[in-house]
């Protein structure tokens, strides 16, 4: 602006920079920054649906049957047939 005052336009800023680098496209910084934060997002992804898949096997997998806990469920059925006969079996 030809009139003194402080204001410029975007056109006068476009290139005024020094050492601008030229418009066909991304620096090597640029492009190793942009590499760097995809590895780092895909890392955190992969980190994340490993410790989804972990807790999701672990709350789904059933139990292994236990012998001493099989025996002891016998054990009860049993002391409740009888049960259940000697009710029957007992005068009124």
């Amino acid at each position: 602006m030809a009139d003194g005052s402080r204001l410029e336009t975007y056109a006068n800023h476009t290139n005024s920079a020094p050492n601008a680098p030229a418009a066909d496209g991304p620096t090597q910084a640029q492009q190793e920054a942009a590499l760097k934060r995809a590895l780092l997002f895909i890392g955190i992804a992969a980190a994340s649906a490993g410790l989804a898949y972990a807790i999701v096997r672990a709350t789904l997998t059933p139990r292994p049957v236990d012998p001493a806990t099989e025996r002891i469920q016998q054990l009860i059925d049993e002391a409740n047939r009888l049960l259940k006969q000697l009710d029957e079996k007992k005068p009124e």
